[in-house]
């Protein structure tokens, strides 16, 4: 059996083509895609004027967010696993301040009801009553 021939062609044409695919598709979305700018034009007004107001707030909480994401990369832990850490503990220090809110309302309740009564109240001494 004699060896089949290389095929120069065959290959020299799937080469051009497929450099033309990988260089040309990338290109052509480059080429297709608005940018940012010319998206924000097209918007109505009122949209413009929302995005506007609320450009401030969004980058700060994207700094926030990647802010806290370099604080979590610290870790020798995943990410998920620190943050889900962090969360619970904002969720308890949540917890501790609302029971403190709700100590400083009773005790300012049961202030009030002490002086509407006529009795010394817990920041008055009773020798001051006197």
């Amino acid at each position: 059996m004699p060896k089949k021939p290389f095929n120069w062609w065959l290959w020299t044409k799937m080469f051009f083509v497929g450099g033309a695919i990988c260089v040309g598709g990338p290109a052509f979305i480059r080429w297709v895609q608005p940018t940012d700018e010319e998206l924000f034009q097209r918007y109505s007004p009122e949209l413009k004027r929302r995005s506007l107001e609320r450009r401030v707030e969004r980058q700060q909480e994207f700094d926030d967010f990647v802010t806290k994401l370099k604080e979590y990369s610290k870790s020798d832990k995943p990410i998920w696993t620190v943050q889900a850490e962090a969360e619970k503990e904002q969720a308890r220090q949540a917890l501790v301040a609302e029971s403190l809110k709700l100590a400083e309302e009773v005790k300012a309740r049961r202030e009030a009801m002490r002086r509407e009564a006529g009795l010394p109240t817990g920041s008055e001494s009773p020798s001051e009553t006197r």
